[in-house]
């Protein structure tokens, strides 16, 4: 597991792994782009409820160190500016035997060649150029705890919106917060094997927590008095 990765605006992935792992050792003793690899990154919802992975990603490409004293110092200050993490301090620290001269943590560099994502919205396959270019979504670093305030403490809320369920039988449903973005809710319900989703779309996109207690006012006074949204099987049993 990396400490921390980022991504470059060429699209490259940075990894900062332990200068004892396999991944840094199998780098470090193969040649120019002869070492293949594969990450593979896993959402977890941050909240209890079934089927909690909400997506996983594949991107496959070629792993090498990151070379040179000036590419090393532009990689740790992208990675540095970006996560924050002790670790790149023993960037140049060697390692007692059988580590000696080796550093305590290393950067890697993965060139991207293939990228496919299945998640909640379906499986596809994403152009590896489009990755360099892309923005996280500016709730990302509120998510989990949003998320987990609602269920643990709107639990009432929540259960409101089985109202703009529309013609579904709505009784005995439990709503739960699966994911959020700027864009809207997810909500997982369920009822007893049944479990299904159902998106809850903002008036507008939001762009920071202020904006998104606007959306949420909208959003959950307003069963009875809105069209129901459309509702996506997740699963029945």
């Amino acid at each position: 597991m990396p400490a921390a990765r980022t991504v470059t605006p060429d699209g490259d992935v940075i990894l900062l792994v332990s200068g004892e792992s396999a991944a840094a050792r199998a780098a470090a003793h193969a040649q120019d782009d002869d070492l293949t690899a594969v990450i593979e990154i896993t959402d977890v919802a941050p909240v209890s409820v079934p089927h909690r992975i909400r997506g996983r990603a594949w991107l496959a490409g070629w792993l090498t160190p990151v070379r040179g004293d000036a590419d090393r110092a532009a990689c740790a200050a992208l990675l540095a500016a970006r996560h924050p993490v002790g670790e790149l301090l023993g960037m140049c620290e060697s390692l007692g035997s059988p580590y000696a001269g080796r550093p305590a943590w290393m950067l890697l560099r993965l060139e991207v060649g293939e990228i496919s994502v299945d998640d909640l919205w379906g499986a596809e396959h994403v152009d590896p150029e489009l990755l360099g270019t892309a923005e996280p979504d500016p709730l990302v670093a509120h998510e989990t705890e949003l998320l987990q305030h609602l269920a643990s403490s709107h639990g009432d809320r929540m259960g409101d919106l089985c109202g703009l369920l529309g013609a579904r039988d709505t009784a005995g449903l439990t709503a739960v917060p699966l994911a959020l973005d700027r864009l809207g809710l997810r909500v997982r319900f369920t009822r007893g094997n049944s479990v299904f989703d159902a998106r809850f779309d903002f008036p507008e996109p939001v762009d920071d927590v202020c904006g998104l207690r606007r959306a949420m006012r909208t959003l959950f006074p307003a069963p009875g008095r809105r069209d129901p949204v459309d509702s996506s099987g997740h699963g029945t049993g």
